[in-house]
């Protein structure tokens, strides 16, 4: 792990953890193959903080985020996601909040 800033909150001297746009647990399903070359698969990645991967993985599920969440602007479009960066942006660098789950049933 290295310390940054992260890519979604915009906090910096945080700890960052990687994030595979495209989950790499989708990486083998034909219809990802076919949407994504092998590049886009393996270098689609975002540096995190904890909080922030947390809490992405916590709302979206991984097929999901493969096919509909696959670039930075679409993760802050998600209204839940959103509304948690702009809590945790007030946050210091430390702060480790537990991740929360969506409101919506699923």
């Amino acid at each position: 792990m290295s310390t940054g800033r992260c890519e979604l909150c915009r906090r910096e001297g945080v700890e960052l953890t990687r994030h595979h746009l495209i989950p790499r647990s989708t990486h083998g399903r034909r219809r990802i193959r076919r949407r994504f070359d092998r590049q886009q698969r393996q270098n689609a990645v975002l540096w995190l903080c904890r909080p922030c991967h947390k809490q992405l993985h916590a709302l979206i599920p991984e097929m999901e985020l493969a096919l509909r969440y696959h670039t930075r602007e679409a993760l802050l479009s998600h209204p839940e996601l959103s509304r948690f960066i702009a809590w945790i942006r007030k946050r210091p660098p430390g702060h480790l909040p537990r991740a929360f789950t969506s409101r919506r049933g699923r």
